[in-house]
């Protein structure tokens, strides 16, 4: 069992004997499941996820616990105990929430007071029934204990979702495998949370391993397989003190560009489009099978590049082209959306990932690790050129590069949806203290607005899959 998931069931054990509102939390005489599943770094292919792109993917050490329990109350109700402060924060809807539409669960969670965490809770649960067939329970109790911390970057939304998702599938006797476990965490975040979030962070939860980085095509969601940085080197994470969100409106309007500009290369392409509803319409791809990650770099600068507007308005963009593929985002007519740097970014990206993937599991050669940062720095100076930059990262980047190889530090790059996060960086496995240096040369805000150290990511662990959910009770720690 992992130390922290084993940790987490000692102190359920404990809650009785502690008093407070959550000493009576679990009914005794009933069985608890307990789960876990870590954070995530981006290593390399972020945002380019949602357009098809090959990304790899690092659990961290730090991860999301959860405990499940179901009863008869009829109502579901979820506490979560914040890793860093001693604050604990309660959600509760009826119970029968979880047998609708992923979609109506939405728009009742929307003028709930905790609707917007609860959704991260309750919407895994739904997704997990909807797609077993599971009868939903009469009342259900979650106690969330996550060290994942939020706005960092590192994917604290897949680590709860899927530790949710994993205990709850325990204590409901529902068979489900990774895959699919991932994919109904994805939906949750999608149609309940409505974070338009592909589906990278919820298959590193699930089955990564630890040491090793994930390899998925998101094509839309096929694993494969692992491949593990080689020694010495080491990949860490670097937080920039600036909080992220998938849910952000920079995120949001670069996917919208990417979909944008695979509707023009298509029209380009002479493929066969048919609207479907406003602001949507069916493509038909044999040539990249939807996915724009499949233009290779030379086929779009040399053929489709000014098909590609610089800047269009959403208005302009519907009037012409009448839509895209995109389920999840919705042009807006009033924005004007950067679509030819947009679409370039998974273009590019896909390509960097799959050199980047080669070079890992090839005889290693003097100028690998050299070769692997260059990739790094590529991959983070296109986010900035999508607007997904921020100055904190860019700073660290820059001190990565400044101190050079001199000092075993070889690349480093904004990861996942930008806009602040984390930097992954790449180095010799005694780079270390530089790292920390490097960290330490800036602040991020802390808990009560005071500045802190900023944060650096080590180490890793395995996925939700490779470790057992633990079947216990409250009060026998």
């Amino acid at each position: 069992m992992a130390e922290d998931l084993t940790q987490f069931v000692s102190w359920l054990g404990d809650l009785p004997r502690r008093g407070g509102a959550l000493a009576t939390w679990f009914d005794a005489d009933a069985p608890v499941y307990a789960a876990r599943a870590p954070g995530r770094l981006d290593v390399m292919g972020g945002i380019a996820d949602y357009s098809g792109s090959l990304v790899l993917q690092m659990p961290i050490a730090e991860a999301a616990c959860c405990a499940v329990q179901c009863n008869d109350t009829g109502h579901f109700d979820a506490a979560t105990i914040d890793a860093d402060t001693p604050a604990t924060h309660y959600f509760s809807a009826p119970a029968a929430l979880l047998a609708d539409d992923l979609g109506a669960i939405a728009v009742a969670l929307a003028t709930h007071d905790a609707g917007d965490w609860g959704a991260y809770l309750l919407g895994p649960v739904a997704a997990l029934l909807h797609h077993t067939g599971a009868p939903p329970p009469r009342g259900m109790r979650v106690l969330l204990r996550s060290h994942v911390p939020a706005g960092k970057g590192v994917s604290s939304s897949a680590a709860i979702e899927v530790a949710t998702a994993r205990a709850a599938a325990a204590a409901l006797g529902c068979e489900i495998g990774g895959h699919a476990l991932a994919l109904c965490c994805q939906a949750a975040e999608n149609r309940v949370a409505r974070a338009p979030c592909g589906v990278m962070d919820q298959l590193a939860a699930t089955l990564g391993r630890e040491g090793e980085l994930l390899a998925i095509l998101c094509q839309p969601a096929e694993v494969l397989g692992h491949c593990r940085v080689p020694e010495p080197w080491r990949v860490w994470g670097v937080d920039s003190g600036v909080r992220h969100a998938v849910s952000g409106a920079d995120y949001g309007q670069v996917r919208a560009a990417a979909f944008m500009g695979y509707r023009y290369i298509a029209g380009a392409a002479g493929l066969r489009v048919t609207p479907l509803a406003p602001g949507r319409v069916r493509i038909d791809d044999p040539r990249w099978h939807g996915h724009v990650a499949n233009v290779t770099p030379s086929e779009y600068e040399t053929c489709f590049r000014d098909a590609v507007p610089a800047q269009v308005t959403g208005r302009a963009f519907l009037d012409a082209m009448h839509g895209t593929t995109d389920e999840l985002v919705p042009i807006d007519p009033a924005t004007t959306y950067a679509v030819r740097q947009a679409v370039a970014h998974p273009i590019h990206e896909h390509h960097r990932v799959r050199l980047f993937a080669a070079l890992l599991q090839a005889p290693t050669m003097p100028e690998t690790p050299q070769l692997l940062g260059e990739l790094m720095y590529q991959s983070h100076a296109s986010y900035s050129a999508c607007g997904l930059g921020s100055d904190a990262t860019d700073a660290i980047v820059r001190q990565v590069r400044d101190a050079g190889a001199a000092v075993g530090l070889y690349g480093a790059k904004i990861t996942g949806g930008g806009s602040g996060g984390t930097v992954a960086v790449l180095g010799h496995r005694d780079a270390e203290p530089a790292v920390r240096r490097i960290a330490a040369a800036g602040r991020g805000a802390g808990p009560g607005g005071g500045d802190l150290p900023r944060r650096v990511f080590v180490g890793s662990s395995d996925g939700a899959m490779a470790v057992p959910v633990v079947r216990t009770r409250a009060g026998r720690g």
